[in-house]
């Protein structure tokens, strides 16, 4: 095998390599003799078919498996031989061969850059440490008994903040619409979870009572077909229940299943840290990144960087059509991006793909310097948790990763990422500052608000879960189409227990 490097621009480099037709005609006599071993062939014995008869039956297929075998491997041979760690997928050009002849081919490939030993001591950042009032405990408390109460069946018209026990059924010009009918459903009055105005006209209705209710699904409603039209509901009310108050105190812990209401009080505290400690993490974590990406500034592989590009401009382009569809009817509300050039646009979109790729080659190249690996633990602890997600679902979860194995490098790729970031912060000069967690969350919002007015780095709000999460959650909603609002989701949670 002759190499010889024809060009090096930056972190590109091509070869040329020369493999000798004597080489391939010996791999290709050996593969032909593996395969004459077995192969059966009518009027022969197995092991005694003649090699022309073996050329002539599996030259081709066979010459072409040794190319490609041949190609792969001295291509690898030829990048570890100068010590060239491939950024992506080298790309092969055949330049010449024709049977007996000797084969030419072209290598191009972008190697990883030479990064070195990055120094952390002199890194200096403040890690917030959200502090949780006793009052934050009590409201989240207060939701969760909302959440539940009990209600009892009474013999009077039904007011607001009563469980109604419908049927309905949705229609348009007359004719019903699919996921606009249901029976038995509950519904509490005055809850804004149906469309505005459902609710309202079911106030005073006694059991029994049969309503015709007629409302106008919104402009922005998430149904197309159903958004801005008119439609009339024909309700049946058969049960009226008056919600009863759940007082915080022993029998809610153990409605929710805990031993008493210390430890209910203890769990919720627990949760609310939990999430509150999330939000400060993760400001921790996008603070130390942006002064990484500040100190450092080595070339990255193109290639990388059109892929990332790639992968945001199609995030890019489908919000652009959401919005553009969500906004048809008010075509003046146009975003700040579309006050741009499709080309002002793309090269902040590539700044921002460059970015990623080289804190991330960053990342790896500290993870690989320092040993950093992630455990079979605390990958199938994710795979767990990842299966969670899904309640119902968990074992075709499962399933799907034990037959895409490949799939699990997005599980571990941000166990990788916190670890390393973690060995960064032992390293560099942490300074804790107690902060309300009002105070938190407030500073998150301006940033965030902050964050708006710039491409593709839109970060969705977190808020503690915690009302969600405390000890036990509510049943879910019901999730039929029916009259329902347009999807938003409540920052407290939805649903009444029953």
């Amino acid at each position: 095998m002759q190499i010889t490097e024809t060009n090096t621009d930056g972190l590109k480099r091509e070869f040329k390599v020369v493999i000798a037709s004597s080489d391939i005609e010996a791999n290709v006599q050996s593969r032909l003799t593996e395969i004459g071993k077995t192969v059966r062939l009518p009027g022969f014995r197995p092991g005694k078919v003649p090699m022309p008869v073996l050329k002539q039956r599996f030259g081709a297929s066979v010459m072409g498996e040794v190319l490609e075998k041949t190609v792969s491997d001295t291509s690898s041979e030829a990048m570890r031989e100068r010590n060239l760690r491939p950024a992506l997928q080298p790309n092969i050009e055949i330049l010449s061969f024709n049977e007996g002849q000797d084969l030419e081919y072209k290598l191009a490939v972008e190697v990883l850059p030479d990064i070195g030993t990055p120094s952390f001591a002199d890194v200096e950042i403040e890690r917030l440490l959200p502090e949780i009032p006793n009052e934050d405990i009590d409201a989240a408390l207060e939701r969760l008994a909302q959440q539940r109460r009990k209600s009892e069946p009474v013999d009077r018209p039904a007011a607001k903040g009563d469980i109604t026990v419908i049927d309905f059924l949705g229609s348009i010009d007359g004719t019903p619409f699919a996921g606009g009918a249901a029976s038995d459903f509950s519904l509490e009055l005055g809850s804004g979870s149906f469309i505005p105005g459902f609710e309202d006209q079911l106030v005073g209705a006694a059991k029994g009572e049969k309503r015709t209710v007629k409302v106008a699904f919104p402009a922005d409603y998430g149904n197309e077909d159903l958004a801005g039209k008119d439609a009339e509901f024909a309700v049946e009310i058969k049960d009226v229940k008056e919600q009863k108050p759940q007082a915080i105190d022993e029998s809610l812990a153990e409605a929710v299943g805990m031993e008493n209401l210390e430890a209910l009080r203890d769990a919720v505290r627990s949760q609310i840290e939990r999430d509150y400690n999330g939000i400060a993490r993760q400001r921790l974590k996008r603070e130390l990144l942006d002064v990484l990406a500040e100190r450092h500034h080595f070339d990255v592989p193109q290639g990388m960087v059109d892929l990332e590009f790639d992968a945001i401009w199609k995030q890019y382009e489908a919000e652009k059509e959401r919005l553009k569809e969500a906004n048809k009817d008010a075509p003046e509300a146009a975003t700040d991006s579309e006050a741009k050039s499709d080309d002002e646009v793309k090269a902040e979109y590539r700044a921002i793909a460059e970015r990623r790729v080289r804190l991330g080659l960053l990342l790896s190249e500290v993870g690989r310097n320092n040993n950093i690996t992630v455990t079979q633990d605390e990958l199938n602890r994710a795979l767990s948790e990842e299966a969670r997600r899904y309640p119902g679902n968990e074992r075709q979860v499962l399933d799907f990763y034990r037959e895409h194995p490949e799939a699990l490098g997005n599980l571990r790729a941000p166990i990788f990422e916190d670890k390393v970031i973690d060995f960064i912060l032992e390293i560099a000069k942490v300074t804790d500052r107690k902060i309300p967690a009002k105070e938190l969350i407030a500073a998150e919002e301006e940033g965030e608000a902050e964050e708006e007015a710039k491409p593709a780095k839109k970060a969705a709000k977190k808020k503690p879960a915690a009302e969600k999460k405390a000890a036990a959650e509510t049943p879910a909603e019901d999730k039929a189409e029916k009259p329902k609002r347009a999807a938003k989701k409540k920052a407290d949670g939805e649903g009444a227990g029953e």
